[in-house]
């Protein structure tokens, strides 16, 4: 039996979106793109071809990563949850880092497939979601690295849809 995945709400959505767009968009191009590649003869030599074949094995292995994903998620709404200001899966959370830097950052507590440094989505697996989920505002974390212990107040916790 297959473990179900949390997925964000919104999470769900970018990676249906994502499916759609391979499969709508990308899998057709890379289909003609080995059709153009063929048209010019010996496929041996040819390095079109080989790389559009190369480009159609990712496309169609993303494609599955996806299907699967999203036929074994279990997608939590947050915004149903009664969980009464504390630090849950889908929350946003604003720290002070260090707290005597008094530098402020944001993350959102995500699923571990939708997790992206790039976009602050920071995977529920991760050292630092896990001594967030339960606390509430106020409060300060520990948090052990491979840099060495931070501490984090959580200066602010919300369950909105938006980042």
């Amino acid at each position: 039996m297959s473990q179900q995945t949390p997925l964000t709400k919104q999470g769900a959505e970018r990676l249906r979106a994502e499916l759609k767009r391979l499969k709508k968009e990308e899998r057709p191009k890379i289909i003609e793109a080995i059709a153009e590649a063929r048209a010019h003869g010996d496929l041996k030599e040819n390095a079109e071809y080989h790389a559009a074949r190369e480009q159609q094995g990712f496309i169609e292995g993303r494609i599955q990563e996806l299907e699967s994903s999203l036929s074994h998620a279990r997608i939590i709404d947050v915004s149903e949850l009664d969980v009464q200001g504390k630090v849950v899966f889908g929350a946003h959370v604003t720290l002070m880092e260090d707290v005597e830097d008094a530098e402020e950052v944001h993350w959102q507590i995500v699923g571990d497939l939708e997790s992206s440094v790039e976009d602050r989505r920071l995977a529920v697996s991760a050292p630092l979601a896990r001594a967030l989920i339960g606390r509430e505002e106020g409060e300060t974390v520990n948090v052990e690295t491979p840099n060495g212990k931070r501490v984090y107040e959580i200066v602010e916790v919300r369950y909105d849809e938006k980042g």
